[in-house]
């Protein structure tokens, strides 16, 4: 079916979407917060709590046009994430206490950005084959084979629950220069 929308509808639901990312945005942690450099805690208690905490960040990270979302993000040192492969369009994962049993012998680099260091993009290596297990959030254990994206989005907010951040996994050059970046948006913001 064609798409039936007016042009003015297009532009407000544009803008509609913009003003969406731009809140989710400031929910976020952004570089130089120190909460992104500390190691989440185990999560021991399943409840309503964690339930709505994972439910917000999947709202934040689709809101964001993000693919991945760690607690450490949103200012909690909880071990739980969120990712969703295809970028909103299907369900968000929800993994609590993700553990990365198996990584896979071959590796492959690839440009990764991250919604705490907007405007970034480094070249990260990282493992193409892993099999994690986790819980999900009443608690029951899950077991996940992945590969491809699915494996990078898992091992990016895996680093994040570690206060591991893309800068950490880049070459020095590539570091400096996100770096200079992200000072020079910090001093234009200013």
């Amino acid at each position: 079916m064609a798409d039936v929308r007016t042009p003015e509808e297009t532009t407000r639901q544009e803008a509609e979407a913009a003003a969406r990312r731009r809140a989710a945005m400031q929910a976020i942690r952004q570089w130089g917060d120190p909460v992104l450099k500390a190691r989440a805690r185990d999560v021991d208690t399943f409840d309503e709590p964690l339930r709505k905490e994972l439910d917000v960040m999947g709202q934040l990270m689709n809101a964001a046009h993000g693919v991945g979302l760690a607690a450490n993000q949103v200012g909690t040192l909880h071990r739980v994430l969120v990712y969703a492969v295809d970028g909103g369009e299907g369900p968000v994962r929800k993994l609590v206490n993700p553990v990365i049993e198996w990584r896979g012998a071959e590796s492959e680099v690839a440009t990764e950005g991250c919604l705490s260091l907007p405007g970034v993009q480094v070249d990260v290596e990282r493992a193409v084959h892993l099999r994690l297990r986790a819980q999900d959030d009443d608690g029951a254990p899950i077991a996940i084979e992945a590969s491809g994206f699915e494996a990078r989005i898992i091992q990016h907010e895996m680093d994040h629950l570690d206060g591991i951040l893309i800068l950490d996994r880049t070459s020095r050059d590539q570091r400096k220069r996100a770096i200079r970046e992200l000072r020079a948006a910090a001093a234009g913001d200013a």
